[in-house]
């Protein structure tokens, strides 16, 4: 029997069903401890990935590459400017030869147009690395680190304080499908998305969970397990005086973190930006476990590229 993911996209996180999200965190902490303890994982013997990246990345690429070797498989990275695109090739013609060529693309991409492009055109599973609107993978591992640090993640409270940006869209979409309670405090012209909210408010309904949008942190880090934030400027971005202005009163600091629960934990996705979304006491202080969070994209990725790729998941759920 094929599980579920098995030979789909993920370019959002509202593209998984509640079950398919459990599955996801599941595979993620078991390959974990397999690697943990030297216990050979290779579920992608013979595959490639091609990783397509539009926008610098140290996190997306690192884990995905050293993420397919530990499956077995193999991983072939592709800037832009080395591709025919530079020279006007389309997308869609890019997706139709490479699916010629590999298993699997993830794609990091500014426009989430150019994703649902690939999509259209490509016979092998397309895999969001990032784009303006949406960071699954991303989102897969901050789960799978509150799953690890509250033994699971029905009902932990989130708190995401900052730009309403793509980090926030995910864990909108995400957090209902795990169970989890969400808060999101923004300015009220950097609020997140109006259908990504709508999308999100249904999904909470569904799973009886709870969402709050308000432009107040205090309200929204009040009872919080988790406070995450993300840059106030993201890559393309050009409103740099504007957004760091409005975003000032949003700053993550220790009186921030004293309104939430005394075990609240600090979570960023990176790169982060001492001094200015998070000060440098809570950035680098004991509840932080920004460092957890990134090592767990490897085991995200490798979960992804497992659940869309391979039979063999089917023994581990």
């Amino acid at each position: 029997m094929t599980h579920s993911l098995y030979g789909r996209d993920l370019l959002k996180m509202n593209d998984v069903t509640q079950q398919e999200m459990a599955d996801l965190l599941t595979i993620g902490l078991t390959l974990k401890g397999r690697l943990r303890r030297g216990v050979p994982h290779a579920l992608l013997t013979g595959k490639t990935l091609a990783m397509m990246f539009f926008k610098p990345s140290t996190r997306t690429r690192g884990a995905f590459e050293v993420g397919m070797t530990q499956l077995g498989g193999h991983a072939m990275f592709l800037s832009s400017n080395d591709m025919q695109l530079s020279r006007g090739e389309t997308i869609a013609d890019t997706a139709r030869v490479l699916e010629r060529y590999v298993d699997v693309i993830m794609a990091r991409v500014f426009a989430h147009s150019v994703l649902t492009e690939m999509a259209d055109a490509s016979r092998v599973p397309i895999i969001n690395g990032l784009c303006d609107m949406h960071h699954p993978t991303q989102t897969i591992a901050d789960l799978i680190t509150v799953k690890e640090y509250f033994g699971g993640t029905r009902g932990v409270k989130m708190a995401y304080v900052g730009d309403g940006n793509n980090m926030v869209h995910s864990l909108l979409h995400a957090a209902p499908l795990a169970g989890m309670n969400i808060a999101v405090a923004t300015p009220s012209h950097y609020a997140p998305d109006r259908l990504v909210v709508a999308e999100a408010r249904a999904l909470a309904e569904q799973n009886e969970t709870e969402l709050v949008i308000t432009d107040d942190p205090y309200e929204a880090v009040a009872n919080a397990d988790v406070i995450y934030t993300d840059v106030w400027v993201s890559m393309g971005q050009t409103d740099v005086p504007e957004r760091i202005h409005a975003l000032e009163p949003y700053q993550v600091t220790d009186k921030l973190m004293s309104a939430a629960r005394s075990n609240a934990k600090f979570m960023h996705c990176l790169p982060m930006h001492r001094g200015e979304e998070v000060t440098e006491s809570v950035a680098d202080g004991p509840q932080s476990i920004v460092f957890d969070q990134a090592e767990n994209r490897l085991h995200a990725h490798k979960a992804v590229l497992a659940m869309l790729c391979s039979h063999e998941v089917e023994g581990m759920l």
